[in-house]
């Protein structure tokens, strides 16, 4: 058996992290299994579905680096598919018309709750004869649920799960205007599609079970569910807006990785030991359901922001300098130009081991393009008051001197002024720090300086003795 697992949003909002973790589940178990993973967009509900959303999903799965076997499905387009589905059923005896009104359906809801009753259809048009029908009424189609029995769900991560038929309603297959419903189109899709492994939120648990009995009256074969317990907040509440971002579109525009995502998102239920860092190369080859947990997980930033960190520090130098430019130049207020772009490119080694985000690494670079004279942040400030100016003087005589402008050099020279003033190796990098960068957090003085050359240098300290002169 090929397994066929299957991501079905809905698209009235973007992909949200909780979907985004479904579909890493699904992809992750299929590619496992040397299966097909399927993308199915469910935009039934024309009133809240739009465009923007639909193309947010796929952008956010491109994204992810989340490919899909096959085109993407829209439901919409299968309307008449489904609704032929819940013909056959009528005629197979296995559905009925119900001519209800919503009216006669509110008082039999108040009725058995008045009675301390399960407010769920009571079959009344379940055995009547259509002649009966009054007129005026477009009526629905209903699934003759069995009223006997159980139904079980054999779950890949809750265990067995059993429900109650009699607890079971009558569930409409099509509206009165024809248009089918969700649970038909769902389970007719999935058939359709050959899905062989259904792993979704446990808040779907439920609809497991309405599902099965209608995989059943079609004489099909029912996939194997696995019901994922939901993602919490850091506080341990179910996930809302008021956690943070919710869209993977705002986790790409604060500056994660794709891969740490991921990789983030693959530790939110399922684990494999010990390990925190899982490259997708081992998620794949590890992932199964024996890692899935039965607790909620928690989402927390500063776990993220680690693995992210940990991320940007694997990550290639020029994907960086790539993602980094267009959040530099916003910055910057301009255009940048080759002089701005080989700054960052040699900075980079250094500028990525200090950065846990893209956008932490855009303000760690914002040193290179500032114009000047550099605006000072309040502790760069400090370090050039006073005396400071006097001692950045003499340091530049020096440095202008030095023949080999080299890491090595820099840093020899620099240290022997600290030695011969009897003074920390700090009371002469803090000034030169903030002079060169106007920051209190950059890479290594050494680094600074070998970034900016030596004519760039001597003149950022230049500014700063003819300021105070």
């Amino acid at each position: 058996m090929t397994v066929i697992t299957r991501f079905a949003p809905s698209p009235t909002g973007f992909l949200h992290i909780g979907g985004a973790r479904t579909a890493l589940f699904n992809w992750l178990y299929a590619r496992h299994h040397g299966g097909q993973f399927r993308l199915r967009i469910e935009d039934t509900d024309k009133a809240r579905s739009t465009p923007e959303a639909m193309e947010a999903i796929v952008d956010g799965m491109k994204w992810l680096g989340l490919d899909w076997d096959g085109e993407v499905v829209y439901q919409s387009q299968l309307a008449d598919r489904h609704a032929e589905v819940a013909r056959q059923l009528l005629a197979d005896g296995n559905a009925y018309h119900c001519y209800c009104t919503p009216e006669e359906l509110v008082e039999m809801r108040e009725k058995a709750k008045a009675e301390g009753r399960a407010t769920l259809y009571d079959g009344r048009w379940r055995d009547r004869d259509p002649s009966e029908a009054p007129a005026g009424v477009d009526p629905v189609v209903r699934l003759k649920a069995p009223r006997e029995g159980e139904t079980v769900i054999e779950d890949q991560v809750q265990g067995r799960v059993t429900f109650k038929n009699k607890l079971q309603d009558d569930m409409v297959l099509l509206r009165g205007d024809g248009s089918p419903t969700y649970m038909l189109s769902v389970v007719v899709d999935d058939h359709d599609m050959g899905v062989t492994h259904i792993m979704r939120g446990d808040d779907h648990l439920n609809n497991a079970a309405r599902q099965a009995l209608l995989y059943q009256a079609m004489n099909w074969e029912v996939p194997v569910f696995g019901h994922i317990p939901l993602i919490h907040g850091a506080d341990g509440a179910k996930l809302s807006k008021r956690h943070g971002a919710l869209g993977v579109e705002a986790y790409r525009d604060m500056g994660y990785l794709p891969e740490a995502l991921r990789n983030h998102l693959l530790r939110l239920g399922w684990a494999h030991g010990d390990d925190e860092f899982i490259s997708t190369e081992q998620a794949i080859e590890w992932f199964d359901v024996d890692g899935l947990g039965k607790s909620p997980s928690r989402f927390d930033f500063k776990k993220l922001d680690n693995v992210n960190g940990h991320y940007m520090r694997l990550a290639d130098d020029e994907q960086l300098v790539e993602l980094t430019l267009p959040g530099l130049a916003v910055a910057a207020g301009r255009d940048l130009n080759d002089t701005d772009n080989s700054r960052l490119k040699a900075a980079m080694p250094a500028l990525k081991e200090r950065a846990k985000t893209i956008v932490e690494l855009v303000e760690n670079a914002m040193f290179l393009t500032d114009e000047r004279p550099l605006k000072m942040d309040e502790k760069s400030a400090n370090a050039v008051a006073g005396d400071a100016p006097q001692l950045l003087a003499e340091i530049a005589t020096t440095l202008a001197v030095l023949d080999d402008w080299s890491h090595d050099s820099l840093d020899t020279c620099i240290r022997e002024m600290a030695a011969s003033r009897e003074a920390k190796f700090g009371v002469i990098a803090q000034p030169l720090r903030a002079a060169l960068t106007g920051r209190s957090k950059t890479p290594g003085i050494f680094d600074v300086l070998m970034i900016l050359g030596r004519e760039e240098s001597l003149a950022r300290i230049a500014d700063i003795t003819e300021i105070q002169a």
